[in-house]
């Protein structure tokens, strides 16, 4: 998988431009449910994207479109056509309130109960994930992926005590259920710890994403019953039950418990806030009246201002908004962009000043820095850690579990920008276009997790992060593979139905080999190397690495 690399902000429909609507109230209030304060809302996973072969991409968006329009009012008030009805209601919010926090768009973008990406498709049967969707994931690659994920936390289990119960599996955002599915296949095979869990929890906010799960996981023939925690079936593998929450916050935290947690391609679909730093001149006395307390100065200061979202000019084209070659024109035109506030909001006082990371970037920089921070990223990170080293308000006498991160964005602690990224059948587009159409999705600041989660639990410690080539290779990918080519040779070889199945055998070799190396390849943009894995464990003073992270498999499986 290659990834794109990102345009900048400052490009096209993107581009920053001064918002004389901007203000404090106006950039946190919105109606119709917009809120720009920290929620622990689940967003599906996201995941970067391939490029398709095939059908004309143009063709396949036209003959959407027309279904669209049956769902949108000919024109707005204003006489306006948007591209969707999301893209109206968001106009119609921005209209009342003022521009919005890009947090805010992308919540509404992907979670909103009517248009939501994830949550109230338009489309009927809209299936995100695979050829067909809008993107590959690694589980779907290959289900070796899934087999080595489920063989890691079988180590941390060896190496934390062989538990006899208490074990839970929680999986963040679970996509088709496909990750889950070959880990407890994997587990299997290891009656011990699958002995020894005790519940698995999926938190999913789609409805049709909970569906798809329970028909991989129980069956499609299995019920699945509602309560006030989430909603309940049973395991085909262990009739365990398998429990789905909107929110990770729904699972009880218990000191007995030993969770093992897996969140991969989760925290890049979660909300930002982005900035830019500027100067602001000293205060003239005459017009201070006008000018917010926070902005006034006696001589000139560097201050963060947020990057909000507005509607695009009417009439707006692709060319007009200079959409970069490296985005689909395909598409409409971009509803929205990114214009920057004239004042500060209250997202531009507190969180850039939140870490030391931040605060360096604004001394080092100075104006024209671009910053993105997602505090909900902060609040998973800070729950994980909780639920594995106890905190003051969960005590825990003896931290256990693991969480396993994979996701993409920089792994040299360097604080992600200019990410922003629309998805749509496989290729880039605007991610102001179409809402609720287009996937959005943004790199992970790994070390502003790791920093979330060593400052909510002391009883924890973060490894990583180390690139997903180096990781599955470690945890024997290229072994894996060997012994699934064996064992279809022999299997080839058994039934001896001729050269038509001995070149089936061979196609799947094939397929296993090149679906092995788009894991691991590391060249510029592969997924080797974009990937990046991320550990919590419970703290040791660094007595022990993980496997996978440098460490050797401690304990003894019986």
């Amino acid at each position: 998988m290659r990834l794109v690399v990102p345009p900048t902000l400052r490009g096209a429909q993107q581009r920053i431009v001064r918002s004389k609507w901007a203000t404090p109230r106006a950039a946190g209030q919105l109606s119709l449910g917009l809120r720009s304060g920290i929620s622990l809302n689940n967003t599906s996973t996201t995941a970067l994207k391939l490029g398709s072969r095939g059908l004309s991409y143009a063709a396949r968006l036209r003959d959407q479109d027309k279904q669209q329009d049956s769902l949108l009012d000919d024109d707005d008030t204003d006489g306006r056509k948007w591209s969707t009805p999301l893209a109206k209601q968001l106009a119609e919010a921005i209209s009342m309130t003022g521009p919005i926090p890009l947090a805010s768009f992308m919540r509404m973008c992907l979670t909103a109960d009517v248009g939501g990406y994830y949550t109230g498709a338009l489309e009927q049967g809209r299936d995100q994930f695979g050829l067909k969707g809008d993107f590959v994931t690694s589980p779907e690659i290959s289900q070796v992926f899934g087999e080595i994920i489920g063989l890691w936390f079988l180590t941390e289990w060896l190496a934390q005590g062989k538990q006899k119960q208490g074990v839970e599996l929680i999986e963040v955002g679970p996509g088709r259920g496909t990750l889950m599915d070959d880990m407890l296949r994997t587990i299997q095979n290891f009656p011990s710890m699958a002995n020894s869990i005790d519940a698995i929890y999926m938190v999913e906010a789609s409805p049709e994403l909970r569906l798809a799960q329970k028909n991989l996981l129980c069956g499609e023939d299995a019920p699945m019953t509602e309560s006030k925690v989430g909603y309940h079936s049973i395991c085909k593998y262990t009739s365990l039950p398998i429990v789905w929450t909107e929110t990770i916050k729904s699972i009880p935290i218990s000191p007995q418990k030993m969770p093992f947690i897996i969140a991969h391609e989760f925290f890049d679909a979660l909300p930002i806030h982005a900035f830019e730093c500027i100067t602001v001149p000293a205060t003239n006395k005459s017009t201070s009246t006008i000018s917010s307390p926070s902005s006034q100065t006696s001589s000139s200061t560097l201050q963060w201002r947020e990057l909000v979202v507005t509607p695009t000019p009417p009439g707006s084209t692709h060319e007009s908004l200079r959409t970069p070659a490296t985005q689909s024109r395909a598409t409409p035109p971009p509803d929205f962009q990114l214009t920057r506030a004239d004042q500060p909001t209250r997202h531009s006082l507190y969180l850039p000043e939140s870490s030391p990371r931040y605060r360096s970037i604004k001394n080092k920089v100075g104006p024209g820095a671009l910053l993105e921070i997602c505090p909900d990223a902060s609040l998973y990170a800070s729950d994980f850690a909780a639920r594995i080293g106890g905190s003051a308000q969960h005590p825990k006498s003896k931290p256990s579990g693991a969480a396993l991160i994979l996701d993409y964005g920089p792994g040299d602690g360097t604080v992600p920008m200019n990410s922003l990224r629309g998805i749509r059948r496989h290729h880039r587009v605007s991610p102001f276009a179409e809402p609720g159409l287009t996937d959005l999705s943004a790199d992970v600041d790994f070390a502003a997790i790791a920093e979330a989660a060593t400052r909510a639990s002391e009883g924890v410690e973060v490894h990583g992060p180390v690139e997903q080539g180096v990781f599955l290779e470690i945890m024997g990918i290229q072994q894996r593979v060997e012994m699934l080519i064996k064992a279809a040779r022999e299997k080839a070889e058994a039934e001896a139905k001729g050269k038509e199945n001995d070149e089936k055998t061979e196609k799947y070799v094939e397929d296993v080999n090149k679906a092995r190396q788009r894991l691991v390849d590391r060249g510029p943009g592969g997924m080797g190397k974009v990937y990046k894995a991320l550990a919590i464990l419970p703290e040791n003073n660094g007595r022990r690495r993980p496997v996978g992270f440098g460490g050797d498999v401690v304990g003894v499986y019986s």
